[in-house]
């Protein structure tokens, strides 16, 4: 299979998705550090150049986060080029694959806010090259996680607050608020 990529800004200036014709995984992974990446081959290569800051996978694609001083026109071509020889050679993104979650757990409320999670916010996250996640849900606040390039983006905020606190309150009276807990 002839593998191409394509390369799409996100709201996060320190963040560029690699995009894939290929599956890479089944649901996503973070690896916020160097450390967090020794399961993953793939992550662990993108580490070894000095200006990788972070690595995301989700589906057909990859985030990486940069580091402040570097630029992407120095560094986009020889990214793009490492992640097609990666995807190419059948890098493992994990060791083991996960399964994918889709099975809500808890409260008919927390069920009910998962599966809007799942549903209208996670491809709208994804197209951003991030994730969210549900931690949990206590006297009206929704907790959730952001990664990839969602993690430490400036518009995250309002994209929490704007829209999917909006789209929450509206369809699950519960919920008061939606907090984003921080990695």
């Amino acid at each position: 299979m002839n593998i191409n990529v394509y390369t799409e800004s996100t709201p996060n200036p320190a963040t560029m998705k690699f995009i894939v014709n290929k599956l890479l995984i089944n649901g996503s992974v973070d690896f916020a550090t160097r450390e967090s990446a020794e399961k993953s081959p793939f992550a662990k290569e993108l580490f070894k150049f000095s200006f990788v800051n972070g690595v995301f996978f989700a589906s057909n694609f990859v985030t990486v986060t940069k580091f402040d001083g570097d630029s992407w026109d120095d560094i986009l071509p020889i990214l793009k080029e490492f992640v097609k020889g990666a995807v190419e050679a059948e890098l493992k993104v994990q060791e083991e694959e996960q399964a994918e979650a889709g099975n809500f757990e808890g409260s008919e409320t927390e069920v009910k806010i998962q599966q809007i999670l799942h549903d209208y916010v996670r491809p709208a996250v994804e197209q951003d090259g991030g994730a969210i996640t549900y931690k949990s849900f206590d006297e009206g606040v929704v907790t959730v996680e952001l990664r990839g390039s969602c993690s430490g983006c400036p518009s995250s905020t309002v994209t929490l607050k704007s829209g999917i606190e909006n789209l929450l309150k509206r369809m699950v009276p519960e919920v008061t608020e939606v907090i984003s807990e921080a990695l």
